[in-house]
């Protein structure tokens, strides 16, 4: 007997659905935008900054996966993923409160691991949520319809400095403390941040586990399969994984390497560690279930991680070093109390906003592209014209014409945010949409963590100590990305 197909949801049965993106991405902007300057302005030294943001993309590795598994196995009378929605919101905007007031550095640094973790408790579930409400054929314009609200969160939030300033609220201050229009901004995102999630919690509703195994969707198609890997891994791997930590950590050591390095040594050791534990623990405890589901994940998951990887390690130099980069080269100042330093973080903030408004724009074009094209072609497409854009910004010396770059940047940008969650989400099975989705925010954190680690270095030791070599490195690094997706399975394209 064959299964029903999932019906098909109306324009503004999407649009509530993913209405809360708005807000979690005024917040996620907020944090973007603002991180780098706030650790700056209370005594943070531009080599140190990027060790200062592991704790965003670490928490994420933390709380995706099992936020994820959590959910999957939730059903509550406000359904499955809701709760954890609204959880998130609360615990987002006492963060965004906290964080413009932080009194020291490291303040600083805790709140924006705090706020980080909150956000994920919230982002993590609306991926899944996508998922679990649209058919297959509905998706790409279900999670463009994200990408949208996301546009459009972010340049209100990465635009309020400046336009606070605009209207006369001060933006400077006295010696480590953050100008009245950064603290009145993150007050303000608090505020749309909570009411845009409480929106989509009250307007939708969700299909039971029960409902979701009943649709024609609840099991990938074969040929997302690829080959699975089952079973915990032998120790000869786990051996293998922890002995290359220790030998990246003894290599740090001996030839005095920068401490941030550790982080990759860490990473290796911190897998190994996984597996090891995985074995030991009984196959129904969380962790071990996780990593079960990590090695099973399918060829089409396997391929889109490394599309992933060199996506958010360009992204992630690109918001760590473009207020230094623009206001060293454009505005002539590297002084964080300067006015020159402020008025170029200021233009850095309306930069981000234009390319969160392209991307919105960009969002509305992509279910037509993929209907043209395909997933995979478009994302290629996009991903190339971000790679353009960052590079561009080498040669350009009125930032004023930054803003043409930004247009690459927004499609880029509204790509990597619908793209790669539409084919997953087909690759998948149903039971498993959280926690895949978990389980994929590692391909986000990784490249994060090894741009975190390794950028401080390559900074110093191979791109002259030139922030906007930095950009250039990550626009390279996007046109990498394009050529990756070309491997990834694709179903034909229906939107």
């Amino acid at each position: 007997m064959s299964r029903p197909a999932k019906p098909q949801l109306s324009f503004w049965q999407i649009w509530n659905m993913c209405f809360g993106f708005l807000g979690i991405q005024f917040g996620f902007a907020l944090q973007n935008a603002n991180a780098s300057r706030i650790f700056e302005t209370l005594g943070a030294d531009m080599e140190a900054v990027p060790g200062l943001w592991i704790a965003a993309p670490l928490t994420g590795l933390l709380v995706q996966p099992v936020i994820g598994y959590l959910s999957d196995r939730t059903w509550t009378r406000w359904g499955r993923r809701r709760p954890f929605f609204m959880i998130g919101a609360v615990l987002t905007t006492l963060a965004l409160l906290v964080m413009p007031n932080s009194p020291t550095l490291w303040i600083a640094a805790g709140t924006l691991w705090v706020l980080d973790a909150s956000i994920n408790v919230s982002m993590e579930p609306f991926r899944a949520f996508v998922g679990d409400q649209l058919a297959p054929r509905q998706r790409p314009a279900g999670y463009a319809m994200q990408s949208f609200f996301i546009g459009v969160g972010a340049i209100v939030a990465s635009f309020l400095p400046f336009i606070l300033a605009h209207f006369g609220v001060a933006n400077t201050a006295a010696a480590g403390e953050l100008p009245d229009t950064v603290r009145y901004a993150f007050y303000f995102g608090a505020v749309v941040l909570l009411a845009a999630i409480t929106w989509t919690v009250v307007s939708t509703r969700e299909y039971s586990p029960d409902e979701l195994a009943s649709f024609d969707d609840a099991e990938p198609p074969a040929h997302h399969a690829g080959t699975a890997v089952t079973g915990p891994a032998p120790w000869a791997q786990v051996a293998l994984w922890l002995g290359l930590g220790v030998l990246l950590a003894a290599l740090i050591a001996w030839r005095q390497g920068d401490k941030m390095l550790y982080v990759l040594a860490g990473l290796c050791a911190g897998y190994g560690a996984l597996l090891a534990a995985a074995r030991v623990l009984p196959g129904t405890h969380m962790l071990a279930a996780i990593v079960g589901d990590l090695r099973a994940m399918p060829i089409t998951m396997r391929r889109l991680a490394w599309v992933q990887f060199f996506s958010w390690f360009a992204l992630f130099a690109m918001w760590i070093f473009t207020t230094r980069a623009v206001a060293g080269m454009h505005f002539g100042s590297t002084d964080v109390e300067s006015a020159a330093y402020n008025e170029g973080a200021n233009w850095v903030g309306v930069l981000f906003g234009a390319y969160n408004g392209f991307a919105a724009l960009a969002a509305l074009m992509i279910p037509p592209m993929v209907r043209a094209i395909g997933l995979r072609w478009s994302h290629l497409v996009n991903l190339w014209l971000g790679g353009a854009g960052l590079i561009s910004m080498m040669f350009i010396d009125d930032p004023q014409w930054l803003l043409l770059s930004m247009v690459g940047v927004g499609f880029a940008w509204a790509s990597i945010l619908s793209l790669p969650y539409a084919l997953l989400s087909d690759s998948v099975p149903a039971a498993k949409m959280g926690v895949y989705m978990g389980i994929f925010n590692f391909f986000i954190v990784i490249p994060q963590l090894v741009a975190a680690s390794a950028l401080g270095f390559a900074l110093r030791a191979w791109l002259g100590g030139q922030p906007m070599h930095v950009l250039v490195l990550g626009g390279c690094s996007l046109l990498i990305a394009g050529l990756c997706v070309l491997r990834v399975p694709s179903r034909p394209e229906v939107v």
